[in-house]
């Protein structure tokens, strides 16, 4: 009788490796960037060979999307559905807007270098127009209910870019309330 041939160990053992090339990527992109991050840096800070990493990642772009998908799991962006669901606009966004400005501040050193790297690096720009479609969604569902809509809605994408977070809490040095809060106003406001 022959024995059934078990790849369990060696698919656990790649599953491993796989991992720590994963990690290892994700960690220099968020470090030095996409665009300085070779593969031979991602072999060593893996501890594998260059022709593993090609074993597990034949291209760059199978390799981004796996490592924005490991990214995005470890730095979920907000639920805001319980927001959504409101009936008054402002507070909408509001609360998106507190959320979503949470969330920035817990991920700026990583944001700040991804997408300084985005236009340079093709496959890591499909990552970033995806997740500014997430973005121009949210955008769209948070003008939900307001007059003038075509200018709340520039309002409102506006707000919820990384830079506009960035200038008003970092470079003019308002609290994330403050932020909140004028953003809000200017949406009230036009």
């Amino acid at each position: 009788m022959k024995r059934k041939y078990a790849l369990k160990e060696r698919a656990r053992r790649q599953a491993e490796t796989r991992q720590r090339i994963v990690e290892a990527t994700v960690g220099l992109h968020t470090s030095v960037g996409p665009a300085r991050t070779t593969i031979s840096a991602i072999a060593q800070r893996a501890g594998v060979e260059r022709h593993t990493v090609y074993a597990h990642f034949p291209d760059e772009r199978t390799l981004f999307h796996a490592c924005s998908a490991h990214w995005r799991g470890r730095h979920p962006r907000p639920d805001v559905e319980h927001w959504l669901a409101l009936d008054v606009p402002e507070e909408r966004l509001r609360g998106v807007l507190s959320e979503m400005y949470a969330w920035f501040d817990g991920v700026e050193s990583d944001l700040d270098v991804l997408l300084r790297d985005a236009p340079v690096v093709p496959e890591h720009a499909e990552a970033m127009a995806e997740a500014a479609a997430v973005t121009n969604g949210l955008a769209d569902d948070l003008a939900r209910g307001w007059p003038r809509r075509k200018t709340v809605r520039a309002v409102i994408g506006h707000a919820l870019e990384f830079e506009t977070w960035r200038s008003l809490v970092r470079r003019q040095g308002l609290s994330r309330r403050q932020a909140v809060d004028a953003m809000v106003r200017l949406a009230t406001g036009v």
